[in-house]
């Protein structure tokens, strides 16, 4: 299985100076949680108890206010855009509330990660698993989260955990969402899929992913098309021309077997895309396990 993506094969991807701190509620957070929230309300909606792994958690909550935010003015052209707007697509309800119920005094200071949302989702009888391997930030991800039933924090590789921490009978929905720091992310999302899928026939997936070049993108998804015997769809989100690879031009996401979302998925992207981005475009699409 390849663990290379790129121009010439050295993973073109250069860090992204990690700290989810400074980027969130960009533009790529909006189209995460936009969709995370309408999927899990199609789960919940649809059936029996569900449990969500969440492998790269981060520390639930953000704050706006913060140097790191501020450094980097990610959210003030993300979320302070998208709670202006007159008009939004409906996709976009859930996220908005949520934001809007952290902060009750009006002005946008703290904006809630994937653990938060998720937790806020679910129901008594779901379960969360969110995994964080930075001590720090699973420190905070454990007080965002204290007191609520049903929900594990574990300090670890999140890559190592949800596989042996998916229950091999039932629904699951795992979240990958890695900050792409080394080289290997993309081959440990596919080997993570396919055992995943291995132990759990019904595990469905989201998986998001920086676009900085389409030979990046295009490769990961060839690799999973030969690899997961799943049904999977796709949707980019692109807030820019790709002319310049060193920089995060949109993002995607991976849907692996979680069908009937096409609408919305296309109504989010293409609203980000065209409002939020400058000669961007989205599109939605499926891919053939070969």
């Amino acid at each position: 299985m390849p663990t290379c993506y790129g121009p010439n094969c050295t993973n073109s991807r250069s860090p992204l100076n990690y700290r989810h701190a400074f980027h969130a509620g960009n533009f790529a957070d909006l189209v995460k949680h936009a969709a995370l929230i309408c999927i899990i309300r199609k789960l919940v909606a649809s059936g029996g108890p569900l449990t969500v792994i969440d492998t790269h958690a981060g520390r639930g909550l953000y704050d706006l206010a913060g140097t790191e935010a501020l450094k980097s003015g990610e959210a003030q052209a993300g979320i302070l855009r998208l709670m202006a707007a007159s008009v939004a697509p409906p996709e976009f309800t859930g996220l908005v509330r949520a934001v809007g119920a952290l902060n009750d005094e009006g002005e946008v200071r703290r904006y809630p990660g994937s653990p938060w949302l998720i937790a806020e989702a679910l129901r008594p009888a779901d379960a969360y698993i969110a995994c964080e391997m930075h001590p720090q930030e699973h420190d905070a991800l454990r007080v965002a989260l204290r007191g609520r039933q049903n929900i594990r924090t574990i300090c670890g590789d999140g890559y190592a955990t949800v596989v042996p921490q998916c229950p091999t009978h039932g629904r699951v929905l795992a979240l990958i969402d890695p900050p792409f720091e080394k080289p290997d992310d993309y081959g440990r999302i596919v080997d993570t899929l396919v055992a995943l899928r291995r132990r759990n026939r019904a595990a469905q997936a989201l998986v998001w992913l920086p676009i900085k070049d389409l030979e990046t993108l295009d490769a990961f998804l060839r690799d999973l098309e030969d690899h997961l015997a799943a049904p999977m769809l796709v949707a980019e989100t692109r807030i820019r021309p790709l002319t310049d690879p060193m920089r995060m031009n949109g993002c995607a996401l991976v849907l692996v077997d979680v069908a009937g979302l096409e609408a919305p998925l296309e109504a989010i992207c293409s609203w980000v895309a065209q409002s939020l981005g400058a000669g961007g475009a989205a599109r939605v699409y499926s891919l053939s396990p070969q």
